[in-house]
Formats: C-alpha cells, sequence, structure tokens
C-alpha cells in the first residue's frame, strides 16, 4: 500500500496528461526525423522523403522517384538522423536516471563528469592504436572509462553510506577538470594531424561521417541499456521520494539498484560518446523540462525523455550542418549555447535548495 502510494504522488505535478504527452513527442520525434532526412545541400520534398521510407516497410510498394534521392536519404542522412535519435535519447534518459539516483536536478553525464571519462578512455583508445585492430574497441572503450568516472565520482562524494549532492557535483567538477587537463597533455603529445583531429572530434561533438555500421554498433548498447533503465522506473520513483532509507524500509536492495543504475547509465553513456564525442547538457536540460511538463513519474518520465531527447539532438544536428553554408558547426557547441544558460538559470533559481 505504500509503494502504491508512492507512485501516486511521483504522478503528481505535471501540466499535462503524461500519455498524451508522450504520444505528442513522438509525432514530434517522426515529424523531426523527416525534417532532417529532407534537408541538406540538395533539398527533397518531405512528401518524397516519407514515401522513401516507408516503402522500406513489408506490404508497401511506392515508386517514381529518382535514384540519387534515395541514395543520398538511405545511405547519407537517415543513418545519421537515426544516431543522432539514439545519442540523444541515450543522453536524456541517463540523465534523468542520474537525478533521481542523486536526488539532483543538476545531475547529468557532463556535470558529474561522466561524458569526459568515456571521451577521454576513447582517445586513449585512438593514441595507442588499440581502437584500429577491432572496430567494438572504441565503443568498449568509453563505456569503462564512463563507468570507472562514475564509480570515482560517487566513491569520493560517499561518506558513511551518504552521498551529499554538494560534494557529489564538486567532486564532478574536479574529476572533469582533471579529465581535461590529461586530454590537454595528450594533445601535446600527438604525433600526426589525422590523431589530432580525431581527438578534436571527441572534444567538440558532432555526427559527421556516421553511416549505418556506426548506427549498428551504437543501437544495441543504447537501445538495450535505455530499455532496461525504464524497468527500474518503480525503483527510481522510491528513491527520490522517499531517500535510500525509506526505500530501504519499502523492501529494495537498494545499493544492489543504485549499483545496477550506474552500470546501465554508464553503458548507454559510454556508447553514445563512443560515437558522438562529448555531446554537454542533453542529459541536463531535456529530462528537467520533460518533468516540468508531465510530473516526476518515471514510469513515464523516462520514456518522454528519450523521445524528447532523440527530437532535441536531431534538430540541433540538422543546425549543426545547415547554418553555415558549406561548412559543419561543432554539435557539442550548439548544445553547449543551449545548455549553459539554462544551467545558470536553473542554478540560480534552485541552487539554494541542492547545494
Amino acid at each position: 500500500m505504500k509503494a502504491n502510494s508512492v507512485l501516486r504522488s511521483a504522478g503528481q505535478g505535471g501540466r499535462f496528461p503524461a500519455p498524451g504527452f508522450i504520444l505528442l513527442l513522438m509525432t514530434l520525434l517522426s515529424g523531426c526525423i523527416v525534417l532532417a532526412t529532407a534537408t541538406g545541400a540538395v533539398q527533397i520534398p518531405y512528401a518524397l522523403v516519407t514515401k522513401i521510407l516507408l516503402n522500406r516497410l513489408p506490404f508497401v510498394d511506392f515508386s517514381g522517384w529518382e535514384k540519387a534521392h534515395e541514395i543520398i536519404i538511405m545511405t547519407i542522412r537517415l543513418p545519421r538522423v537515426l544516431l543522432a535519435v539514439l545519442v540523444g535519447g541515450g543522453l536524456a534518459i541517463s540523465g534523468a536516471t542520474l537525478q533521481a539516483l542523486f536526488r539532483n536536478p543538476m545531475a547529468d553525464p557532463g556535470v558529474i563528469g561522466v561524458s569526459s571519462g568515456a571521451a577521454l578512455s576513447a582517445v586513449i583508445a585512438i593514441t595507442s592504436g588499440l581502437s584500429f585492430h577491432h572496430y567494438l574497441i572504441l565503443p568498449f572503450s568509453a563505456f569503462l572509462g564512463a563507468l570507472g568516472t562514475l564509480f570515482l565520482v560517487y566513491a569520493i562524494a560517499t561518506r558513511q553510506g551518504r552521498t551529499p549532492m554538494a560534494t557529489l557535483l564538486l567532486s564532478g567538477i574536479a574529476v572533469g577538470i582533471f579529465m581535461g587537463s590529461i586530454l590537454s597533455l595528450i594533445l601535446t603529445r600527438v604525433p600526426s594531424i589525422e590523431t589530432f583531429r580525431e581527438i578534436f572530434f571527441w572534444l567538440m561533438g558532432g555526427l559527421d561521417g556516421r553511416g549505418w555500421r556506426h548506427l549498428q554498433i551504437a543501437a544495441w548498447p543504447i537501445l538495450i541499456g535505455s530499455t532496461a533503465l525504464s524497468f527500474f522506473s518503480r525503483d527510481l520513483n522510491l528513491l527520490i521520494l522517499e531517500g535510500e532509507g525509506g526505500a530501504a524500509a519499502l523492501g529494495m536492495e537498494v545499493r544492489s539498484v543504485q549499483r545496477m543504475l550506474l552500470v546501465l547509465a554508464s553503458l548507454v553513456i559510454g556508447a553514445s560518446v563512443a560515437f558522438s564525442g562529448t555531446i554537454p547538457f542533453v542529459g541536463l536540460i531535456v529530462p528537467h523540462v520533460v518533468r516540468l511538463m508531465i510530473g516526476p513519474d518515471h514510469r513515464y518520465l523516462l520514456i518522454a525523455s528519450f523521445l524528447a531527447g532523440g527530437s532535441l539532438l536531431v534538430g540541433a544536428d540538422l543546425l549543426a550542418r545547415t547554418l553555415v553554408a558549406s561548412e559543419e558547426l561543432p554539435l557539442g557547441t550548439l548544445t553547449s549555447l543551449i545548455g549553459v544558460p539554462f544551467f545558470l538559470y536553473l542554478l540560480n533559481r534552485d541552487g539554494r535548495h541542492v547545494l
């Protein structure tokens, strides 16, 4: 009975009904995919894009378009757009999970240093030459870096079984600065311009040159990890509303749940960073905005965050490759331009409650 009342309490406070809002986000994401796939150096009509995409479904047989348009859509643009959906959604659902786990709306993969750890590990794999031996070494290295950094920050911030939020954020900032220092040191020792460009990609973030092979590799860990996180929605509700002590009194194995959430979040973050570089603030902005819209019930919040994060990154990537003619802007820079003002607003509004 107590657990049911907790779930009912978690569902309060939103401005819109959660199921309807999720349906709206699904529609928005579908529209963003069509818009981003149609827009580029060669503009393709939206109706034609829709026909080409639907033509891949069973029992659908459209025709009457130029082969060049289909190649542009299916070979160049669509895998990049779908990867943006996965990366944005993965970062957003991981951010929502970490915010509940640490009971702090300002926690996200970037703020607590996890993205920096994943990027550093991936860069080490590149500079050492390990990433050239097998295509799975790079994402696996990023996963290990994310996992190790998250556990490091959590261990530093934990004292006598408690994790103060101020200590957590300060630990994340310190670890992030440390990772950045190592990256700077690596940059001074890079032997070739090609390797330097690869490292620069990790620092700035982007999806340039990503295709079906990258999508196929990234899809499994991101989708499996995100799906597994959604099964912990009840536990996250208990943690954020009752705290560790209250959740344990209701029968939760708190330490086991926390460790599993850390591993799953690191899996998703590591896979995302491995193929996009560092994309800051998506995991901070999206869960917070979605929470304002539908409330803190993670049965809906996690799904909605994934959909909203995917839409945001598809839109940001579209701006990155079309805002300046014949030049692609760093994707991470655009998300930072959006995220930093929002972070300062959140800090000014909620800082006295969380620090």
